[in-house]
Parts: structure tokens; sequence; C-alpha cells
């Protein structure tokens, strides 16, 4: 079997996002001695990291680099940081993204502030069949001064996440009546409110929407707030009734971090610091009289909650419009590979529970286009890093012939909870970890 990717064999692999599965991607590529360009939006690698410098990951560094680039850092005298550490995203930043985005045999193929447009068959759009695999990649790109640059690829590996495509707070999937005009009091993703967004939501009444790691991430944020300030109030509204899933796997999960973070987060309800409103629908905003008023379905009607600030944390989703001429197909729901969404279903799966995948499960229609990453999983909850590491290995085994190294996917994940992404707030604390496991002594003391 060929390697699949067009025949332009002289030409390079483009990878688009210098995050950690970008990156990843290039130093299997620069391992195997085969050519590459990576393209990153942002002026740094890791840029959609640098927004939440300020979340430490629950999973601790043994989780959080990959093989390759571990292999080729260390060539070069760097020094893993302590394996059982959960770090910060700026460390990870700062200790592990730069450095490896630095390295010799990466640095040189590394395009900073270069913005993906759009990816095509050279002069061919998604309609023509004869001759397709023989076209190679088009890749539009643009600076910051919206100058236009066309690059030409042989395969590409989108590792360019979902980050800046957060969903709405609407129970429907699209913006609720009067979220677009309220969306100067609305903050997605994951606020810094204990830093640099203290002002924003020091003393007022604020509701975060979602019952994922992120929406746990605010809660005890801002519970954290709430010592410093006791007019901050706090209100946590989900769509569906929590149950002990919705939190994880507590004293069960391998990850100690997961398991404290879903811990601290019920600990927050049931001593009253939050108040819990479930399930509550989100239909609609309205401004009046400086407030911000939420309109949403529960199982007794319609009802309205007035507040000051709104926390949207409901998960994310991918965008496909720079590959809209390239033929690909995704599972009807999670908009995921289509092969792929059985696997990692949230419905059905934690991220413990995901099988091993690579190369065969990510496969589209067109030949030598991967999306890998957090992007792979479409609007699936489910994915760790580690999943992205084993994907792009089996992809840049493919891609460099080597078959049998790309169908022998192996993959251990730590079990239990799902999997929202990065997700303890930084509390000026640590928790002391043995075998795994967090000292409750710790947990209490400082982060309770």
């Amino acid at each position: 079997m060929s390697a699949p990717h067009s025949r332009g064999v002289d030409l390079p692999v483009a990878i688009i996002g210098a995050g950690p599965v970008g990156l990843a991607a290039a130093a299997q590529l620069a391992l195997r001695g085969q050519s590459f360009v990576v393209f990153e939006r942002g002026d740094s690698p890791g840029a959609a990291v640098s927004e939440w410098a300020h979340v430490t990951f629950f999973s601790p560094w043994r989780y959080v680099v990959d093989d390759g680039a571990r292999q080729l850092l260390e060539e070069v005298g760097w020094v893993m940081p302590d394996a059982d550490r959960d770090p910060t995203g700026r460390e990870l930043l700062d200790e592990y993204l730069v450095p490896l985005a630095a390295h010799p045999a990466i640095v040189p193929h590394l395009h900073l502030g270069a913005q993906v447009v759009s990816v095509t068959r050279l002069g061919m759009d998604r309609v023509p069949s004869a001759g397709r695999e023989e076209r190679p990649f088009e890749i539009v790109t643009t600076n910051a001064d919206g100058r236009e640059r066309r690059h030409r690829a042989r395969a590409v590996i989108d590792a360019s996440g979902t980050w800046d495509h957060p969903n709405p707070a609407g129970a429907s999937g699209v913006p609720a009546r009067g979220e677009r005009e309220a969306a100067a009091r609305i903050s997605y993703k994951i606020p810094d409110v204990f830093g640099t967004e203290r002002h924003r939501f020091a003393g007022r009444r604020v509701m975060v929407i979602g019952s994922g790691h992120s929406a746990m991430d605010s809660i005890l944020g801002l519970q954290r707030l709430q010592h410093a300030d006791r007019a901050t109030e706090v209100v946590w509204v989900m769509r569906s009734t929590p149950t002990e899933r919705t939190f994880g796997g507590l004293d069960d999960d391998q990850l100690a971090e997961r398991g404290a973070l879903g811990e601290r987060a019920k600990a927050a309800v049931d001593g009253g610091a939050v108040r819990l409103v479930a399930p509550f629908r989100v239909s609609g905003f309205e401004l009046s009289d400086g407030e911000v008023r939420v309109t949403g379905m529960t199982p007794d009607g319609e009802a309205t909650i007035a507040v000051d600030e709104v926390i949207v944390a409901t998960g994310f989703r991918p965008d496909f419009s720079t590959m809209s001429e390239l033929r690909l197909d995704v599972h009807p729901w999670l908009e995921s590979a289509r092969t792929l969404g059985p696997l990692i279903d949230p419905n059905e799966h934690s991220c413990g529970t995901v099988p091993p995948h690579g190369e065969l499960e990510l496969r589209h229609p067109e030949l030598g286009v991967y999306i890998v990453g957090m992007k792979s999983y479409g609007r699936a909850p489910t994915f760790l890093m580690l999943t992205g590491y084993e994907q792009v290995r089996s992809v840049v085994a493919a891609l460099s012939g080597d078959w049998a190294a790309a169908s022998d996917t192996r993959l251990v994940l730590p079990e239990t909870g799902v999997c929202h992404g990065p997700g303890v707030a930084n509390e000026g604390c640590t928790l002391e970890q043995s075998s795994g496991q967090s000292a409750p002594a710790a947990s209490a003391s400082c982060c309770r």
C-alpha cells in the first residue's frame, strides 16, 4: 500500500496549528526525516494555550508530553519536569511548547502569524474525481497585514483545535434569543476570574452555564473570589439534572486532580456557596436595568434569573469552513471523522474507555487529509492529549509508508469521568501527590 498523499512526494506535509498536537506531529515527521511546514495563526506557538495559561491541567506532565517530542528535546539537553506534577497552561507553554517549537528540527519550518483561510486540491473543487489524487494540496494563508500566500503540500494534518469556536448558551445549539445582543456581558471559554478579569466578576452576581470541567473550573475560581469579596454570588445552571457522573470519578479517578475538581465543585454546591439550578435549558437573554435576565425552560415551565455576568462553558465545536472544497466524511451528530464517531460518542464513552485509534479511523474520502487532536473529536468532550499524540504518531507513520507502525495503535488512558478539557483552577496551592493520589488534607486546607 502506498503512502496516502498526492503524487507530489517532494512537497512537504502541511500541519495546521502549533499547539501540543500540531507540534507533536512536527516532531514525529522530523524523527522520520520527512519534510513539513507548520502554520500557526498566533504570533507564538501554542496561541490557544496562552488564552488559558492560568488554568492547571488535571493531567500530570507524564500525560502531556509526546514521546517523539521528548526524544527530540532531550537530544538538545531538555529535562522533563516532574512527571507526577500537573502543569499550568503557562508552564506547558514555557517549559515544553516554546522549547519544542524552537528546536532546530522544527523552527525553520514554523510559520507564525499565518492564518489558514482555505485548503483545496490545486485547481480543483470538491466535485471532480478524475485525477484528483494526483493533485497536490494548496493552502492559502494570510498574515496580520492581510497579505496572502499560497503553499503546496502532499498531505495535510489539521491540528487547529476547536478553542476559537465555543458552543453558544442556547440549549438548541444556536445562540439563544438575545444572546448576541448581550455579548458584552457574556464570557465564553474559561475566564481568569481571580486574576486578570477579577474586576469584572468580584462583587457581582455571576451565572455559569455548563456541566463539564471548564464550568467546574469557573465555579471554583468564583468560589475563591467569594472568599475575597463576600458580595460575589454564584448561580450554576445545567441543562440536565446532575448525577454522580456529572462530577466525574471523584475519589476513584485515576487522574487525582480531575477527581478533586469534581469533588470540590460538588462540595461548593453542597455547602451552599453556589446555587445550582437544574435542569434549566437557556432560551433567551435580555438586558434590563443594568442586569442580564436569563430565561430558560425548567420542569415547571419558563423561568428567569437576573445576574450581572454570564460565563458560558458549554463546550466547543469544529469549524470546517477552510476545508469546504475537500471531501470530508463527518459523523452526523459529533462532527468527528465518521468511523471515529462510535468509538468516542460521549453517550457511550468516557475518556478512559475510548479504544486506541489512528490513521485508519481518521481517514476521509479526501486522501491525505487528516483532522487530529481536539478537532478530530468534533463535539465530543472525551478527548485527552495522549489520544492526540497517538493519532499523529499513527498518521505520520502512514505518511512515511510504515503501515505496520501506523496500524499498531496503543493507548492506555486513565479511567473515569467525562473529559471536558483543562480543569483545575490554580488557587495558589499545591496538592501533595503520591502514587497519583491527592492528599485530602492539602485539598481541604487550601483548595476548599
